[in-house]
Formats: structure tokens, C-alpha cells, sequence
């Protein structure tokens, strides 16, 4: 799978992929004339084509077939509180490989990592980019949103919006697999950090209506556990049992 802009992708049935991602296709992944191939503009389109012409610059891609896949529902969001070192990104790449529609960096109080300044804005593009390639491996139509960082109050608000709010807590007696999810709307997860979440914090989401919820006896890694947990809720839906078409042209 490869992303184009919405306009190029619709404007004509010969789609040109030059650039970064059309040097990666060529270069990188060594795809020659006559392959198929995968475009999508991240929002649902997508064009199976047919490679017809491939050089250094890139491909000419030959469109055999267009289909629009819809939002999936429910719309499932982890806030992930910030791990230290590259764990937030994989994080973020496992997340984005099961199905995670949006994910929402959390400045919790016990976090290791501090995203400032520059520093921050950098960390934030590498999530967006690990994102981005985790979607296209994973042959996704939608590309998850990487949102910017919230504070604790925000994500409250953000969980008394949602149709079912749950935190991930080691003390819970309630299991995440006895949790039914809607159909529709969205699902909100918090994972916190390795020091884990404060008291001050639970009591803050509570009152935002969450949930506290186990994953089960073993106590796993923040940058594992938003994974576990969202992979637990999708198979309780019905987005894992029928996936879109993916016939080659």
C-alpha cells in the first residue's frame, strides 16, 4: 500500500507515484512493471492499479479498479501515556497494525519521557511517521490520527464525549473481555505510564464516567498494553470479522 493525495488518486486512471514514496517503491521495495499495486489517500479511497511503467523516480500506475472502504465503527482511541526511550513508537506501530483509529499522546504525572520544545515536536513527528509506514504495511485505507499531546483534564473531557471510556488499572477487579462494546461511536482506552496513573488522575476520570479495567494477572508494559487492550475490544466487535476486498487486479 502506498498514500497519494486525494486529487491525484481520483483526477485520472494513470496515477504517477514520484516523490519519497514513489523512490521507496521503486528503489526500496524494487517493484517492476507489470505488479500490482495499492494506493490509498489515507481516507478511505483506494485504487488497485497495475504498474506499467518503473524507474529510479519512480511509478506510473495503471488503475484497474477504485473502492471506497467507510469509517469503521466503533471508532476505537487509545490515550497513550508517554513511555521513555522508543517505546512510544512502538507503541504507536502495534496500535496503528491492529486497528487503532486515533491515538492521543497523555502527559500523565508519573511519566518518565517529557515532551518540551523541540524536542517534543520531534518526538510528535516521529509517532505521525511510524503511523503512517505501520498503516501502509498493514495495508490500511484509513491512516490513524496521531493527535497532539493533552493534559489530564482534556482527556477527561475527551472521555465524558465518548460513548464508552475505560482505563486500564492493575487494581481492577473487572475484566476487559466482560466489557461489551457499541456498535457505534467511540471507544476511549487510557494506558498509563510506567509509574502508573496517580490517584489524583483516577479520581478525575471517574468522575468523567470511565470504567477501571484489568487486562488480567500479568502486569504489562505501557507501550504493550494499549495493544492488548484494543486488540481484546476489536475482536468483541465486528470489525475483525469481514476485512474489505482485497482481490488483486
Amino acid at each position: 500500500m502506498f498514500i497519494v493525495d486525494t486529487e491525484r488518486l481520483s483526477a485520472t486512471d494513470r496515477i504517477v507515484l514520484d516523490g519519497d514514496e514513489g523512490r521507496h517503491a521503486a528503489v526500496v521495495r524494487r517493484i517492476r512493471s507489470g505488479e500490482a499495486v495499492e494506493l490509498t489517500d489515507g481516507r478511505g479511497n483506494v485504487a488497485r492499479c497495475v504498474v506499467v511503467v518503473a524507474d529510479r523516480s519512480g511509478l506510473v500506475c495503471e488503475v484497474r479498479e477504485r473502492a471506497e472502504e467507510p469509517p469503521a465503527a466503533p471508532r476505537i482511541v487509545v490515550a497513550q501515556a508517554l513511555p521513555k526511550g522508543d517505546r512510544g513508537e512502538i507503541a504507536v506501530e502495534t496500535m496503528t497494525e491492529v486497528g487503532v483509529d486515533e491515538i492521543i499522546p497523555w502527559f500523565a504525572q508519573r511519566m518518565v519521557t517529557r515532551w518540551q520544545g523541540d524536542r517534543g515536536d520531534r518526538a510528535l513527528r516521529r509517532w505521525r511517521a511510524r503511523a503512517r509506514e505501520a498503516a501502509k504495511q498493514s495495508r490500511r485505507a484509513w491512516l490513524p490520527e496521531v493527535a497532539d499531546p493533552v493534559t489530564t483534564a482534556v482527556l477527561a473531557q475527551r472521555l465524558a464525549s465518548a460513548v464508552q471510556a475505560i482505563v486500564l488499572h492493575e487494581d481492577a477487579t473487572q475484566p476487559i473481555g466482560d466489557m461489551a462494546p457499541p456498535k457505534t461511536g467511540e471507544v476511549v482506552l487510557v494506558v498509563g505510564p510506567e509509574g502508573g496513573i496517580t490517584p489524583d488522575e483516577l479520581a478525575v476520570f471517574d468522575a468523567a464516567g470511565a470504567v477501571r479495567v484489568t487486562l488480567g494477572p500479568p502486569v504489562l508494559r505501557t507501550s504493550t498494553a494499549g495493544t492488548v487492550a484494543a486488540a481484546v475490544v476489536l475482536s468483541r466487535t465486528g470489525r475483525w470479522r469481514a476485512g474489505p476486498d482485497r482481490r488483486r487486479p
